[in-house]
């Protein structure tokens, strides 16, 4: 009998567990792979090379704590909740949060390690040992609940076409680029050959948070509570500017059926900038560089969605939106996730919405991005 998808995260993660580099990767590479060291508080970190400072798993594996309590440090692989880096203790976790299928996301911080790196083997290996993990021990568990995205290369856009077609044969229903395809800081005519092989895989793309425009070290952690402005405003500082140059780029009249997916930026945000961009275009169209065919909220309404967290006025604004552009996301198990809560967080952000309008949102856009039906 086919599920009844009532709830699907569109943005959840998994914890890179400590076998992962050694298990899946050559030994010839075993010397530069992180390592798990005592995060010095207790807990347990990554360490992405000899004399580093350790990076803390605690924030990744907060799900089930206390606000109050949530930190970096002092947390363990062994305490944290397994479903981080188990598929079926994942499917019990889901269960006890009401969540039917997520959409797995890794750590762009892991991968940063890889892509930093001056050896491409090294680097390409790191991304291949990751999405074979991510496909052997995860998804396999349930295809129809655990729904991997393929990480890609950041190598050039060959290199990331070659990766992403050996993902489709291990059952990857997306790729997750944290660069663009040509690892430009804009669309460059090189990625139309990615766009075009995606296109024709009817693979949707997918950026988390925001586009890496330079390969840096991954950063060991954060302070705790950071600043209210950057947690505030993650995803969207840099979303507001990156989705309006892939779409002032004219990618979308060159491909108008790839799905592009932007996420864990919110969406409340974007009536105003669509509107913004709009009008924009309507006063500057006849000397814009690029010769958009359609004004820029079509292109988003057409070829985007965007996942959303609390964000309330993605719910109010999803007729300016589009109910069938937007995805309900738990962040799962990350400090942004109310598990194993949010069926009730989910009917409290909804009060009132249309019973059809709620299901496309919480599961039926997903549903049918990822052909789960």
């Amino acid at each position: 009998m086919a599920r009844d998808y009532q709830l699907v995260s569109a943005d959840s993660h998994v914890l890179e567990p400590p076998h992962i580099w050694t298990t899946y990767m050559e030994k010839r590479f075993h010397s530069k792979v992180p390592t798990v060291v005592p995060d010095g508080e207790g807990g347990e970190a990554w360490q992405f090379g000899p004399g580093t400072a350790p990076a803390p798993i605690g924030i990744y594996a907060s799900a089930g704590r206390a606000h109050d309590d949530i930190r970096w440090t002092g947390v363990t692989f062994a305490a944290a909740n397994q479903g981080n880096f188990r598929g079926e203790p994942r499917l019990d976790e889901q269960d006890q949060d009401g969540v039917d299928a997520e959409v797995l996301f890794g750590s762009a911080r892991m991968m940063s390690h890889f892509y930093s790196d001056e050896d491409p083997e090294f680097h390409l290996a790191g991304v291949r040992a990751y999405n074979d993990w991510l496909a052997q021990e995860i998804v396999s568990v349930d295809p129809t609940r655990l729904v991997g995205l393929a990480c890609l290369p950041a190598l050039g856009v060959e290199a990331a076409i070659a990766e992403m077609e050996r993902c489709l044969k291990l059952g990857f229903r997306g790729v997750w680029l944290n660069t663009l395809p040509s690892v430009g800081d804009r669309v460059r005519p090189e990625d139309d050959r990615f766009w075009e092989a995606a296109q024709a895989n009817r693979v949707p793309v997918h950026f988390h948070v925001r586009i890496m425009k330079s390969i840096q070290k991954p950063k060991p952690k954060g302070v705790r509570g950071g600043d209210l402005t950057g947690l505030a405003s993650v995803g969207a500082a840099d979303m507001i500017v990156q989705l309006s140059e892939i779409i002032e780029s004219g990618v979308h009249d060159r491909f108008p059926d790839l799905a592009w997916v932007m996420v864990e930026a919110g969406s409340g945000w974007l009536p105003y900038l669509l509107e913004q961009l709009d009008d924009r275009w309507e006063r500057n169209r006849s000397w814009l560089p690029v010769k958009l065919r359609h004004k820029p909220s079509e292109y988003y309404r057409r070829n985007w969605l965007s996942t959303f967290m609390i964000d309330h006025y993605a719910v109010k604004n999803r007729h300016a939106l589009g109910v069938g552009n937007l995805m309900w996301s738990s962040d799962y198990p990350h400090h942004g996730c109310d598990w194993p809560r949010s069926r009730a967080v989910v009917d409290e952000m909804f009060e009132g919405v249309p019973a059809d309008e709620r299901r496309k949102m919480c599961a039926g856009n997903a549903v049918r991005l990822y052909g789960l039906a």
